[in-house]
């Protein structure tokens, strides 16, 4: 039986524009994969707020991952029974892999109070603040700030002070993860191992080997391109690509954004003819059931 590709994706700078967030020239190819049920996951540093929004717009009905692999949320009924180590919270099965916000907001109160004038949280800011420091709108500034599992902070100290809040903060067990304007801190979770959990989900429920296709811009998205079998990188006109140390198999767009996306997945997936699907068919999927069904 051929393996069963899944694709995760990176929402900023790869299926939304870099600059104003339109997914316009990917739907063509999005519309192709779901008429084959190829899942399309959404692997992001967005908040569950977000995402819901943008599941919504798209028209994804998959599960998605949020805030840098902290959790994921599993439509109910999407699998034919309540995965293990999940709860149920609303319309969704969640699987989650840090602690919730608070306890990272403890944290800095309680370890970190030295630096509490070298940075400013998300906690304390307004929608309007937010929209002030980014170009987000106010409606998609108050999506941003219902954070769950991670508090980003806008560093405006020294870099000598920076590394040493870094320090401090891991050694209390945080993890310090740094994005193109803010500093996150959370739990020691990275993309790649969410996807490669809901990955071994979707092989146990189809009793199937699943080939794991992801798609990133940034170096936030490496941990999650170098633990697929196929790593994407879309071209990004705001940086060179990242590098990546242990990908499987690397292929770089020529075109920017959801361009990029949509260029190297019809070549992958939807063509029978190019190069680059022939190569996809020949890597052995990673993933492969661990458990039989019953029934």
């Amino acid at each position: 039986m051929a393996a069963l590709p899944v694709i995760f994706t990176d929402m900023d700078g790869t299926l939304l524009d870099h600059f104003d967030y339109s997914f316009s020239s990917a739907i063509s190819v999005i519309e192709a994969l779901n008429e084959r049920n190829i899942p399309i996951i959404a692997n992001t540093s967005k908040t569950f707020a977000e995402m819901e929004r943008h599941q919504q717009t798209i028209g994804f009905n998959t599960p998605f991952i949020c805030e840098n692999g902290a959790a994921i949320y599993i439509p109910k009924g999407y699998f034919e029974a309540q995965p293990t180590d999940t709860v149920s919270q609303g319309y969704y099965w969640v699987k989650t892999f840090s602690h919730p916000r608070s306890y990272w907001l403890d944290l800095l109160q309680q370890s970190a109070q030295e630096y509490a004038e070298d940075y400013v949280g998300f906690s304390s800011l307004t929608a309007e603040d937010l929209c002030e420091l980014t170009d987000l709108s106010p409606e998609k500034a108050k999506l941003a700030l219902v954070r769950h599992y991670s508090e980003p902070l806008l560093w405006q100290g020294s870099d000598e002070d920076k590394q040493a809040f870094i320090s401090l903060l891991t050694q209390k067990g945080a993890t310090i993860l740094q994005g193109g304007r803010f500093m996150h801190v959370g739990g020691k979770t990275d993309k790649g191992y969410a996807m490669k959990w809901l990955a071994q989900l979707y092989a146990n429920e189809y009793q199937q080997a699943v080939q794991t296709i992801a798609l990133g811009d940034s170096g936030n998205d490496n941990a999650m391109l170098e633990a697929a079998d196929i790593a994407v990188q879309i071209k990004s006109p705001a940086h060179t690509f990242p590098q990546l140390e242990q990908a499987n198999c690397k292929i770089k767009s020529t075109q920017f954004g959801p361009k990029g996306w949509a260029e190297c997945l019809q070549s992958l997936i939807l063509s029978t003819s190019s190069n680059l699907s022939s190569m996809a068919a020949s890597i052995t999927p990673s993933i492969v059931p661990t458990t039989q069904k019953e029934g």
